[in-house]
């Protein structure tokens, strides 16, 4: 009861003139009379939802050569021409293994930039194709596989 009386006896116009004055002592309290934030002339962040600038023709042409590079190491590691069984030979393969690879993660990065996104597809494929290929060599060798492998030669 005393609570209902004190709300009544309350001036609830000075109340909201001191909050009212309160606020506009805060400095960002809008942003249209402080003056806001200064705009930047900073390139907005890539997936930040803002607009892309479309890529110039040496950057278009750079992220689809990044692609053909990749794809020709991926489809020249099917005609690998040498035996990978073991030793040197394995290693050998492995590093092209790896390039194939490096290829696809530096063309993703490169489409993905400039928003090209069939090469962006065919990147993570590239992606793909190389664990594929590591895979076809790593996993009888750690007896995963039913063919049994070797690491180096006897």
């Amino acid at each position: 009861m005393d609570r209902d009386k004190e709300q009544q006896d309350r001036n609830w116009d000075q109340e909201m003139r001191e909050v009212d004055r309160l606020l506009a002592k805060l400095p960002a309290a809008d942003p249209h009379l402080s003056g806001g934030y200064a705009p930047t002339l900073k390139r907005p962040a890539v997936g930040a939802g803002t607009h892309v600038a479309k890529p110039t023709r040496a950057e278009w042409l750079g992220a689809w050569a990044r692609v053909a590079l990749g794809v020709a190491i991926g489809v020249g590691m099917t005609q690998w021409p040498y035996t990978h069984g073991c030793g040197i030979r394995l290693i050998a393969y492995g590093v092209g293994i790896g390039a194939v690879f490096a290829a696809g993660v530096w063309s993703s990065f490169a489409s993905w930039r400039h928003r090209l996104g069939f090469a962006h597809l065919l990147s993570q494929l590239l992606i793909i194709w190389a664990l594929v290929l590591a895979a076809r060599e790593v996993l009888p060798r750690v007896g995963y596989a039913k063919a049994a492998g070797v690491w180096f030669c006897p």
